[in-house]
């Protein structure tokens, strides 16, 4: 399934200097809701809920955190490449760089289930782990994650509500 179809250009960040692993999932959620307000905050308890059955650090310096809301019908995702690495408490030890957070309507047992095998299948490669860490910044995260077109389409149209009287 393309990356493209629940990741949106404007939910790839780079984040600098999160801090701690909380607030990483704090900008996952603001990302994942469009913004702060009550609509973040249930999304950041449940990565947080989510977090605390067990990290969900894949090793390698990735991590997938993702929860349920009903607020949403469809799937939504983020990523956020970290400048330094956060602890997630990963089995291998490594600090986490990369964050692919997901949350998934209530009822999208079978499909989260897939999407979360889909991206550790694509983290497990270790071209795709390089590719976005040697980035330049996040256009070029775009470019890896979505492809030439899609970043050329986000930048076309951020240039449009810019322009606007």
């Amino acid at each position: 399934m393309p990356l493209s179809e629940f990741l949106s250009a404007q939910r790839i960040v780079v984040l600098a200097d999160a801090g701690s692993h909380d607030a990483v999932l704090d900008a996952a959620a603001r990302l994942l809701a469009d913004g702060a307000g009550p609509g973040a905050e249930a999304i950041a308890g449940s990565l947080r809920q989510r977090e605390r059955m067990g990290s969900t650090a894949i090793g390698h310096g990735v991590a997938i955190p993702h929860g349920r809301n009903a607020a949403f019908d469809t799937t939504r995702a983020a990523f956020l490449r970290l400048q330094p690495a956060v602890d997630f408490n990963a089995a291998d030890g490594e600090a986490v760089d990369l964050v692919f957070a997901m949350v998934v309507p209530a009822d999208f047992n079978q499909q989260h289930l897939q999407l979360l095998s889909d991206i550790a299948e694509r983290c497990a490669d270790p071209g795709f782990r390089a590719a976005l860490r040697d980035a330049a910044d996040e256009r070029a995260l775009r470019v890896v994650l979505l492809g030439a077109q899609a970043a050329a389409d986000h930048e076309r149209d951020a240039e449009r509500l810019v322009s606007k009287p």
